[in-house]
């Protein structure tokens, strides 16, 4: 189960790799730097932590199997909720609402907040005997 999510993790954070670098490019080739807080996030949490994740769980097998699975939905949600909400909630593009604006924002933070809270007890159930077995 943690391998499968482990790749699924590393490939989605490749893509938020992607669009932050691509993204960073464009503010610095048109020298505007407005987007540096989504520019930031979309590096830090889909990049950055996701990826993280996944190498975690490519390294460790984790004893309650459900958990890897919520955890890892909750967090790739979270950040596409968040780093688009942060997006909609500076440039709103598409002039949607701005209530829905902000609790699409507000949403994926709490969601990603939810995957980072989650990740803190699911690295005390990691199956010790496996590990050791693994790492030998």
């Amino acid at each position: 189960m943690e391998k499968t999510w482990s790749i699924r993790l590393i490939r989605f954070s490749a893509i938020f790799g992607i669009i932050g670098t691509f993204l960073g490019s464009q503010m610095s080739g048109n020298m505007d730097y407005s987007l540096r807080p989504i520019h930031a996030h979309i590096l830090l949490v889909g990049w950055l932590s996701v990826f993280a994740w996944g190498i975690f769980y490519k390294v460790y097998t984790i004893k309650y199997k459900k958990l890897v699975s919520i955890h890892s939905i909750l967090g790739m949600v979270g950040a596409v909720g968040l780093t688009v909400g942060m997006w909609m909630y500076n440039l709103n593009p598409l002039n949607l609402n701005e209530t829905f604006v902000m609790v699409l924002f507000i949403v994926g933070g709490t969601l990603l907040l939810l995957a980072f809270l989650l990740f803190v007890p699911i690295t005390f159930f990691i199956d010790k005997q496996k590990e050791s077995t693994t790492n030998s």
